[in-house]
């Protein structure tokens, strides 16, 4: 290892990050163990070896169990939940299935995750839906901030609500099964996004309650890339459709059947997810419960070094955070925001001449300059102290 960059956790050694970076962005892409890329290819040595066999004969039998494993990890009913290649696509696949009607009105904040904003967009330009943004301030000093002004919100128009569980860019545990719970009061659905929930804190769907709910595997499960579940309430499966339509058709039951075949495809990420849920809780004595709070815990001796650099106060209550935290930086706004494809400078920085992958991006309107840390078993507080140092350096007159 490049003896000037710190030392990774323990952990590092499962994992194939190289050692010429100093990973801390696992929120965006996080690396998939060692152990779990090599089960994927005795899966894809199995499909290439007789693909008909495996695809037509053994990989149904394959999925339903990867599918039953994930179901119980979130404490939900299998025949209500479906693979989906991303939380994005599992957002997608509710709102481009949904019918409205102009005037109808689809409840967002602006914590949304920018894809998804894009699509309530072209939703909108497709059917007349009015889009009504609820804008919750960051830093922010308590959840309930957040539920206020969503019920605030919400007329006799709201269709539906689209809520992050954990924010992106902000990195906030929203109070998600309070929302839910209110907005039905109210007679509004709710469509959580939780891509960044499923093994950063304990998630059970069934008690949450809500109509719709997503989440990433490839994310803090560390499944291979490609592989989320989408979770829909058994009253609202009437009506939803895959984003492709193949051979058992839409109106296929029971509903799980609308989404098995999508056409021919590299299931294997799929089938990672049991195998990636039972790596993970091996590798503490504690399993899962240990993991989470292991993270949790490296999170916030991360967040109080960097704010003590920053000498600005935590930005939220430790309660509403997980696995990330997020700082608004002390930058003037530059005169081009970088897009989606691009970088901020700084984060181009923080890479190019410290070997540090961190995110640099602008949120909400008026914007702000954020960045946001993320813990994964593989980070080291090391690696945080360095980081700190770095940012300290970078922000001196």
């Amino acid at each position: 290892m490049n003896k000037t960059l710190p030392v990774p956790s323990e952990f590092a050694r499962l994992w194939p990050l190289g050692d010429d970076t100093v990973f801390l962005n696992h929120g965006s892409f996080g690396s998939c163990p060692k152990f779990i890329l090599e089960k994927q290819q005795e899966y894809r040595q199995r499909l290439e070896s007789q693909p008909v066999r495996f695809l037509m004969r053994e990989m149904e039998e394959l999925f339903d169990l990867s599918r039953k494993k994930a179901a119980s990890f979130v404490n939900a009913s299998p025949d209500d939940l479906v693979f989906v290649q991303n939380a994005t696509s599992g957002v997608n696949v509710v709102f481009r299935s949904l019918q409205f009607n102009p005037g109808d009105e689809i409840l967002f904040t602006n914590h949304i995750y920018g894809a998804c904003k894009r699509l309530l967009e072209f939703v909108s330009e497709q059917t007349g839906a009015k889009l009504v943004e609820v804008v919750c301030d960051f830093p922010i000093d308590s959840p309930d901030i957040i539920l206020e002004a969503i019920l605030e919100n919400v007329t006799p128009r709201t269709r539906i609500a689209l809520i992050d569980h954990i924010s992106s860019a902000t990195a906030l545990i929203h109070p998600i099964e309070t929302i839910v719970s209110e907005l039905e009061k109210r007679g509004v659905d709710t469509m959580v996004d939780g891509a960044h929930a499923m093994g950063s804190i304990p998630l059970d769907l069934t008690k949450i309650g809500a109509a719709y709910y997503t989440t990433n595997c490839h994310k803090w499960l560390c499944s291979p890339k490609s592989t989320a579940i989408l979770h829909v309430r058994s009253d609202k499966q009437q009506g939803i459709y895959p984003l492709v339509i193949s051979h058992a058709g839409h109106k296929a039951e029971p509903f799980a059947e609308r989404f098995f075949w999508p056409g021919t495809y590299d299931p294997t990420a799929a089938l990672c997810v049991g195998d990636s849920i039972s790596y993970l809780e091996s590798l503490l004595p504690g399993g899962w419960p240990a993991l989470m709070k292991r993270n949790h815990d490296l999170c916030l001796e991360a967040r109080n070094l960097i704010c003590n650099i920053l000498e600005i106060d935590p930005p939220c209550p430790d309660s509403m955070i997980a696995s990330m935290a997020a700082f608004p930086l002390p930058l003037p706004l530059l005169s081009t925001p970088p897009d989606y494809k691009s970088f901020d400078p700084l984060q181009d920085r923080f890479f190019r001449e410290f070997n540090i992958e961190i995110p640099v991006w602008y949120w909400s309107a008026p914007p702000m300059r954020l960045t946001r840390i993320a813990v994964q078993l593989y980070n080291s507080m090391d690696q945080y102290r360095y980081f700190g140092s770095v940012l300290r350096d970078s922000l001196k007159p």
